[in-house]
């Protein structure tokens, strides 16, 4: 199979994606360890979800729309400004004795630059590489973003734990934010306007109407909205290393990291040895494994067990990421591809962010260990639903 890595222009792309990730899981280790060694809640850990949640569904319309009608590599860049001074933003708060509002506001900007950021740079994607290596185009890129998820949460925690606070780690993410934003800057592509039409409600609502009206795609979606929303277990991974594995930031980090580590194992694989057949029921497999894992890791005492049931998490939903992004974008036309993603990450936002805010709700309720392990039968259930209520997507057997 030819290799995506053949293109220039693929190389810069998926190299400012990993910085971009890398900064962005530094962001994510520091404030959660800070939030939650502040107020000891865990409602607090959920606000930290659904500060970066809210943005991308309540400019979701905007977002895809402006991905369609201007240049994508442009608005990436714009997007990765205002995360560098998001986290030029934290880094002053963090050398003060700020309070924790603060924090959550300037999450609200980087969740609004993610916002926009997310469905110009996945709908750029089909530019950078012939369609003939599509999808190891798409293994690759997953690859790449999931080692940045390994490196980040693991460089975030050591740096905090070694140095006992956050300000050197919102003063490297903003360092590393700039490095991606001169990757993108040296990137030739320009794809211009896609949507040609002028805006009206019509042009502006195409995406959720062509979604509703693809099953398949629809399924595919809203089958990773429910279970991971359900079978989340990031947001509390901070409780988890403080109260009940007690192993500190660097462990915290590392905790954070596993999943990741799966989810670039998996993406390798797939990159290689793509999935030639019977897409729809391996899928379905990989969810219903994920909510297992997700069991698993509630009930587990021991650090290493943990770290074996986040890795096999990772590598089970990224099957199910490997699946949806083929799924949507090969059977998306191009000057649509903007605001379909744009629904999409508001899909992936709600199941990763809002997952993680309804993950501090139950925790508050139940306790750490308990809203895990109902989450994971959650999602078991959501399997067995999403099998009954959309069969084309259970029978999706090749992706092109």
């Amino acid at each position: 199979m030819p290799s995506a890595f053949a293109h220039r222009e693929f190389r810069l792309f998926i190299g400012a994606r990993f910085l971009s990730m890398v900064a962005a899981q530094m962001i994510n280790v520091a404030v959660g360890w800070q939030v939650y060694a502040a107020t000891h809640e865990p409602l607090d850990l959920g606000y930290v979800g659904l500060a970066q949640f809210v943005p991308a569904i309540g400019l979701s319309l905007v977002t895809g729309h402006v991905a369609d009608r201007f240049d994508r590599r442009r608005v990436a860049m714009v997007c990765n400004v205002v995360t560098i001074a998001a986290s030029v933003a934290l880094f002053l708060l963090a050398r003060g004795a700020a309070p924790v509002w603060p924090i959550y506001a300037v999450l609200l900007v980087i969740g609004t630059a993610r916002a926009f950021a997310a469905p110009a740079q996945q709908a750029l994607l089909p530019h950078l590489v012939p369609s003939e290596t599509f999808g190891n185009a798409v293994a690759l890129s997953s690859s790449i973003w999931s080692v940045g998820m390994i490196v980040g949460p693991a460089a975030g925690g050591l740096v905090y734990g070694l140095l006992e606070s956050p300000v050197p780690v919102y003063a490297a993410c903003a360092a590393t934010y700039l490095c991606a934003l001169l990757l993108l800057t040296s990137m030739r592509v320009r794809t211009g306007r896609m949507e040609k039409r002028a805006t009206s409600w019509a042009t502006v609502l195409a995406g959720i109407r062509y979604v509703w009206a693809n099953k398949i795609v629809l399924g595919a979606i809203s089958l990773d909205l429910f279970a991971v929303l359900l079978g989340g277990a990031v947001a509390l991974l901070p409780m988890f290393a403080r109260d009940i594995l007690a192993i500190g930031p660097r462990g915290l980090g590392v905790l954070r990291s596993a999943p990741a580590v799966g989810a670039a194992a998996m993406a390798a694989f797939l990159a290689y040895k793509p999935l030639e057949r019977r897409a729809g029921p391996v899928m379905f497999a990989c969810v219903a494994l994920f909510g297992a894992a997700t069991i698993a890791f509630g009930l587990s005492r021991s650090f290493a067990l943990s770290l074996a049931a986040l890795f096999v998490v990772g590598a089970s939903d990224m099957v199910s990421v490997f699946v949806r992004q083929q799924l949507v974008l090969l059977a998306t036309p191009e000057e649509m591809r903007g605001r379909v993603t744009a629904v999409n990450m508001v899909f992936i936002g709600a199941s990763n962010e809002l997952g993680e805010f309804e993950s501090g709700v139950t925790a508050q309720w139940l306790g750490a260990v308990r809203a895990v392990v109902v989450g994971g039968v959650g999602t078991l259930v959501v399997v067995a639903t999403w099998c009954a209520l959309f069969p084309a997507l259970r029978k999706v057997d090749r992706l092109r």
